[in-house]
């Protein structure tokens, strides 16, 4: 059922419709008091495990968000490691609640699948992995070359496209994770490795020799990468879709894990207060308690915070911001207000 509410604001009259119950998503979500999240089979900085089977990662962190927005426990949640060719028929299924798996947002998915992306939480492009001694600089010299790949991905399109106009020919080598693909990689079963430049990097660090390989210059795709939902279920669009906007809506004001509780506190600025929970919009609204944005924050941090920890300087990875700053540092990384 959807109510129609009337909020005024600036003297004029604005219809928002919220849902006052929650969706079939949120209801089974809170009956078994966890979020069933697809992450990938192990790639760090995105979703891995360590030895204790505690997972980590900015696609990790993303769950986490979600279940602090609902149950203020960024720990209720269940993982379910999947390969690229498993991950949409699980969520589709329903066997996961939500799919933040190093995912590409194309044309296709977003409408053929049955599934909704719910936006960026990481922007990438497709690159090269060689080794030093394999003397390239450029993909442009790799004519008639072989390409370790992982099945079931936008890699195998973007490589053909690349070679078909470039009027060049490759080899393709398929394999079904990415652990597989960076094993037969450094066993010499392929001249190169084609992935996400983010992934490339990741896989890299798995090398008994890192130093050993480079990424080329080249990129050769977009590839939005974001969580996935099922489609016909808006109030869980929402909910998703506001975890990781309110995660680069914090980074933009300020908002730290570390100083939530003072701003929360003191902050005088209407978008903080918002944001936290403290005054104007409703978490009902999403059928959320109204410090939703606040749990996020206070055990997932920022926007900024996830990505340093996992990815970035403060990670094994040190990928720099680049398209992933802010929108006001010269990145894409935008967010819809809360207001």
């Amino acid at each position: 059922m959807q109510a129609t509410r009337y909020v005024m604001g600036l003297g004029a009259a604005l219809m928002l419709s919220g849902a006052v119950n929650a969706g079939a998503t949120l209801d089974a979500v809170k009956s078994k008091g966890f979020v069933q999240c697809g992450v990938s089979t192990g790639l760090p900085g995105f979703s891995s495990a360590d030895d204790k089977g505690r997972f980590t990662g900015i696609d990790v962190d993303m769950c986490r968000a979600v279940a602090a927005a609902i149950f203020g426990d960024a720990e209720k949640v269940k993982y379910n490691p999947l390969t690229a060719k498993e991950r949409f028929t699980a969520l589709q299924s329903g066997e996961i609640d939500m799919l933040p798996r190093n995912t590409t947002w194309t044309y296709t998915r977003d409408t053929s699948l049955g599934l909704n992306f719910t936006g960026v939480n990481y922007y990438d492009g497709q690159g090269f992995l060689v080794t030093k001694n394999l003397g390239v600089k450029s993909a442009l010299e790799m004519d008639g070359a072989s390409f370790c790949i992982q099945a079931g991905t936008t890699t195998e399109l973007n490589l053909a496209d690349y070679f078909r106009s470039n009027k060049m020919n490759y080899t393709p080598i398929t394999f079904d994770t990415s652990d597989q693909t960076i094993k037969a990689f450094e066993a010499g079963r392929c001249d190169a490795l084609t992935s996400d430049q983010s992934q490339l990097y990741a896989l890299r660090i798995k090398l008994s020799d890192p130093k050993s390989a480079v990424v080329l210059p080249e990129v050769i795709s977009k590839e939005p990468l974001g969580p996935v939902v099922r489609q016909g279920d808006d109030e869980w669009f929402n909910i998703v879709k506001w975890s990781l906007y309110a995660m680069v809506n914090a980074e933009e004001l300020g908002v730290t894990s570390a100083n939530v509780d003072e701003m929360k506190a003191g902050s005088a600025d209407p978008n903080v207060r918002r944001l936290l929970g403290v005054e104007g919009v409703k978490g009902e609204w999403m059928g959320l308690p109204d410090d939703w944005g606040y749990n996020i924050i206070k055990q997932v941090g920022n926007y900024g915070e996830a990505f340093d920890r996992n990815v970035g300087a403060g990670s094994a990875l040190g990928i720099a911001r680049g398209l992933n700053a802010l929108w006001s540092k010269g990145g894409l990384q935008y967010a819809p207000p809360i207001r």
